[in-house]
């Protein structure tokens, strides 16, 4: 004899890690009424990596090779906070050439990330034309890395000391012409997609986070200034040229998806007018692209400690690095927005929303798994 269920008995399903619209090997757990979800629990734990011990079992010069896979979508910022680290422990200062051409890298790897997320999230709402135009102009942007580094996704080219090699004949020219073509597509991003009724409708007062939970937290990114609150590394704490470039901090007030969409939408037009700045400033830098380091069994760092960050695509991101005398790094500990975003604040605004709802406000918060299960 059948029995009709009612509205008040949950079911349980597993959101991902197999399904698309999730940011990458990760499980949400989730207890439903109908469509509406009561409960929500991330997992990870399905990458297995260990990039700190895998770190810590290396030399300084072994270890460089590792760190960038601790977030594939934007490997050059783990590269700089590696070199940052090293350098500061091991006294080590870089020229103003070598700093101006890791800016240069650090926001060219910001955009191609922000179109990542972009087609992302427009997938998340069926608009799937996005995520083939995204993925076609950062392969414009994977092309320059290819040129630069010999590397499309993994560059290893920001090393302690400085950087690999030095730009190619002509290649500020065609970075100049990427920014131009950019830009343009820009126009069309907005029709396509962040002007989209439906877009709008599916965002718009979702996924709210509350303000006053905001600094508690320890929320960063597009989720703090999303929030209204005018913060980003590069500017409060600058680093490398940030200094020396001329760019204010998008934000918005209202805290929700499309709030988060509209502020990453200024961030890519922001990074192109920093790197049009950088092209007519790194002509005129000085200074060899790489100090004189030492050998790889002689590279040894002092029994010190150190903390550096900066402004990643998604929010904030340090690394704690210890040095103990050898050739080795005693300890090292990443810590990035993901762990926070995927956990206390992607589980409770999860809570009352639809199961439509969850692959759009997971990709609004910027959560990179390999960053969490490090």
């Amino acid at each position: 004899m059948q029995t009709n269920k009612t509205i008040n008995e949950t079911i349980k399903i597993f959101h991902g890690p197999q399904h698309p619209g999730i940011t990458g090997n990760m499980s949400v757990e989730l207890d439903l009424a109908g469509e509406t979800i009561q409960r929500a629990k991330t997992h990870v734990g399905y990458l297995h990596r260990g990039f700190e011990k895998l770190v810590e079992r290396r030399t300084v010069i072994q270890a460089f090779t590792i760190v960038c896979r601790i977030c594939v979508p934007e490997p050059d910022i783990n590269e700089q906070n590696f070199a940052a680290a090293v350098e500061d422990l091991a006294g080590i200062e870089i020229s103003e050439r070598a700093a101006a051409i890791r800016t240069m890298v650090l926001e060219m790897a910001r955009i191609g990330a922000l179109m990542l997320w972009m087609g992302g999230q427009a997938s998340s709402v069926g608009l799937d034309i996005v995520p083939q135009w995204c993925i076609a102009d950062r392969d414009l942007i994977l092309d320059l890395f290819e040129e630069l580094t010999g590397g499309r996704v993994y560059h290893m080219y920001i090393f302690p000391g400085g950087v690999r090699r030095e730009l190619p004949e002509g290649f500020l020219e065609k970075l100049s012409n990427l920014c131009d073509h950019l830009e343009k597509r820009m126009e069309r991003y907005d029709k396509i997609f962040f002007e989209n009724a439906t877009f709008q409708k599916r965002a718009i007062g979702v996924g709210i986070v509350d303000k006053n939970e905001v600094i508690p937290n320890g929320y960063s990114g597009q989720v703090l200034r999303g929030c209204g609150f005018k913060h980003d590394v590069r500017k409060d704490t600058p680093y490398l040229l940030y200094d020396r470039l001329d760019f204010e901090i998008p934000v918005r007030n209202e805290g929700d998806v499309y709030a988060r969409a509209l502020v990453r939408r200024e961030e890519i037009r922001q990074s192109i007018g920093l790197l049009r700045q950088l092209v007519l400033i790194i002509p005129d830098t000085t200074g060899e692209i790489m100090q004189k380091i030492p050998k790889h069994r002689k590279f040894k760092l002092p029994k010190k400690e150190t903390w550096v960050k900066l402004e990643s695509g998604r929010g904030e991101m340090g690394y704690y690095m210890a040095g103990d005398g050898s050739e080795k790094i005693r300890r090292m500990q990443v810590r990035g927005p993901s762990l926070i975003h995927a956990y206390a604040l992607l589980e409770r605004l999860l809570v009352g929303s639809e199961l439509a709802d969850v692959a759009m406000i997971m990709n609004s918060l910027g959560i990179c798994p390999p960053e969490i299960e490090r």
